[in-house]
């Protein structure tokens, strides 16, 4: 894996994906339907062969071997999803090992808070938990470049914080008509440490503000993008 020219943001990121139990497949598949570039890595040959179709790479490898990780440069990749939690030392091997060579970010995934706590420790970015964080969901936060949380009230509606588009700044809610255009509706805007609930038509949205909103979810998906 190379390294690419990082002028163009839209351009695809190269995550590897690292253990591939049903967490771990379901982080790869929705990266790759994402259109990222996906590296997935196990030590079982019938996963990876399972998984190669879907993905940009597909290897058999050890994420503990610091001499492998090396030789298929892990190093060069955006971000490295270790999703093997339940073997407790391969987990913490595997985020040193990473953290040895230079991944840029780490995300690791934990069996409960103690375990998370020694993967920061160890030097993970961001620690998750299979039981509140679905691969779905967790390769939907790792993809969007301005959402910071996101709730799921049903499988078509959700509720999402984030930095408020670009496209946006700079006007009022009456002059972007908001719910008109794309079908989603502002809750709540937080300017600094001021929030304004259920905001009007005259209040305006700044740059860095965060915008809560409500919507379905691919209308919230294109409001994200504008």
């Amino acid at each position: 894996m190379g390294k690419r020219d990082r002028g163009c943001m839209n351009m695809a990121q190269q995550f590897a994906v690292i253990g591939l139990g049903r967490f771990g497949m379901s982080v790869a598949r929705t990266l790759s339907e994402l259109a990222q570039e996906v590296f997935a890595i196990d030590v079982n040959e019938e996963k990876v062969q399972r998984i190669a179709p879907t993905v940009t790479h597909a290897v058999v490898a050890d994420v503990t071997d610091i001499d492998a990780m090396r030789s298929i440069g892990i190093r060069n990749v955006d971000v490295a999803v270790i999703t093997v939690g339940s073997e407790i030392k391969a987990s913490m091997v595997g985020t040193m090992v990473l953290k040895e060579l230079g991944v840029r970010t780490i995300v690791a995934k934990a069996n409960d808070d103690l375990h998370g706590k020694v993967l920061e420790k160890l030097g993970a970015d961001k620690v998750v938990f299979p039981e509140r964080d679905g691969g779905w969901r967790l390769a939907r936060l790792l993809t969007s470049t301005n959402l910071i949380e996101q709730i799921d009230l049903d499988p078509d509606y959700s509720i999402v914080e984030l930095t408020a588009p670009a496209s946006l700044t700079g006007k009022s809610l009456a002059e972007l008509a908001v719910r008109a255009r794309f079908g989603v509706y502002i809750m709540a805007i937080r300017s600094g440490r001021a929030m304004t609930v259920a905001p009007g038509a005259d209040d305006v949205i700044h740059e860095g503000d965060v915008l809560v909103v409500i919507g379905r979810n691919d209308l919230l998906q294109r409001f994200r993008k504008s």
